[in-house]
C-alpha cells in the first residue's frame, strides 16, 4: 500500500531588502515633499477662508499708528497707512494662488496640445514650432512679460495674460521630447494599425502618458507664476492698490526698511515659504511619478 503524497511546501523567496543609503534618500524626499505639500494645503485654506481668518479688513486704515511695530493686536505690524500687514498677507494669497493656477492651466493646456502635435507630426509643423519656441526663448521670460504689461497696462488679468504668453513654451518643448519618445512605441504603431486618426493617438494614447513629467513642470510652474507676479507688483506692473498683493508690499516697504523692516520682512517671506512650497512638491512628485528612482 502506497503512502500519501504529503504536500511540500515551497522554498521561500529570498527577500530583496533595500540598500539602506537609497531608503534613507527617498525618505528625507519624502520629508521634504509633505512639507512642500503642508506649505501648498496652508495657502489654499488662507487664500480659501481669508474672510473670517484675516484679523482685520485689508483696506483698513489707521494713520496715527502708520508703521507700528508688531504688538498683540497687530501680531505682524502695521504699514505707512496702518493697515494691518497680517490681514493684507492672508488676502494676497487669494491674488498669488489666482495667478498661480490660472497661468498654470493655461500654459499647460496650450503646451500640451501644441507639443504634442508638432512632436507627433513632425515635418513642416514641427520646424515651424521650433522657429517659434526659438523666439520666445531669445528673450528671457521676465523681460518678456514686463514688455507685454508696458504695452497692455497694469491689472491683474493683464498679468495673467502676460505670464501665460511667456509659460507655455516650456511646457510645449517638454511635451514634444516625450512625444518624440513615445510615437516609436509599440502600441503607437499598433494603434496606427488599426486605422485609428491622428487625432485620436494623439489625445487618446500618447498624451495621457506625457502627463506625469508635465504634472511636475506645472508643479514648479506654480512656484515660478507665483514669484513672477510679485514681481511684476513690486515693479508697478502688476495688481494696483488698493488690492493686497504681496509684490506690491515689497514696494511699499523698501523705502522704509531702515525703520520699518516688518513691512518687506514678512511679505518676502510668504513669497518665500510657498515659492519653496511648490518647489519641494515638485521634487517629491518627480521622484514618485519616475519609475527609474529606487523606492
Amino acid at each position: 500500500m502506497t503512502e500519501a503524497l504529503t504536500p511540500q511546501a515551497a522554498p521561500a523567496l529570498p527577500i530583496r531588502r533595500r540598500p539602506r543609503r537609497a531608503l534613507l534618500r527617498q525618505l528625507s524626499r519624502l520629508k521634504l515633499a509633505v512639507v512642500g505639500g503642508l506649505l501648498v494645503v496652508v495657502l489654499v485654506f488662507c487664500a480659501a477662508a481669508s474672510p473670517w481668518l484675516a484679523p482685520y479688513s485689508p483696506q483698513a486704515m489707521s494713520l496715527e499708528e502708520e508703521l507700528a511695530a508688531p504688538s498683540p493686536q497687530h501680531l505682524l505690524g502695521q504699514d505707512k497707512f496702518g493697515r494691518d500687514i497680517l490681514s493684507r498677507i492672508i488676502y494676497g494669497a487669494r491674488v498669488s494662488l489666482l495667478v498661480g493656477v490660472i497661468t498654470v492651466l493655461v500654459s499647460l493646456s496650450i503646451g500640451a496640445a501644441v507639443g504634442c502635435t508638432a512632436g507627433y507630426l513632425g515635418g513642416l509643423i514641427d520646424e515651424a514650432f521650433l522657429r517659434v519656441v526659438d523666439i520666445f526663448l531669445a528673450f528671457p521670460g521676465i523681460l518678456l512679460a514686463l514688455a507685454l504689461m508696458a504695452v497692455m497696462g497694469p491689472a491683474l488679468s493683464n498679468v495673467i495674460i502676460a505670464l501665460c504668453i511667456v509659460g507655455w513654451v516650456g511646457y510645449a518643448r517638454l511635451a514634444r521630447a516625450q512625444v518624440l519618445s513615445l510615437k516609436s512605441r509599440d502600441f503607437v504603431v499598433a494603434a496606427k494599425a488599426c486605422g485609428a486618426k491622428d487625432r485620436r493617438i494623439i489625445f487618446r494614447h500618447i498624451l495621457p502618458n506625457v502627463m506625469a513629467p508635465l504634472l511636475v513642470q506645472a508643479t514648479f510652474g506654480l512656484g515660478s507664476a507665483v514669484s513672477a507676479e510679485a514681481a511684476l507688483s513690486f515693479l508697478g506692473l502688476g495688481v494696483q492698490a488698493p488690492t493686497p498683493s504681496w509684490g506690491s508690499m515689497l514696494n511699499e516697504g523698501r523705502q522704509f526698511l531702515l525703520i520699518a523692516p516688518h513691512l518687506t520682512t514678512f511679505p518676502g517671506l510668504a513669497i518665500m515659504l510657498v515659492v519653496l512650497g511648490f518647489n519641494f512638491l515638485g521634487d517629491g512628485l518627480s521622484d514618485w511619478l519616475d519609475p527609474r528612482k529606487v523606492p
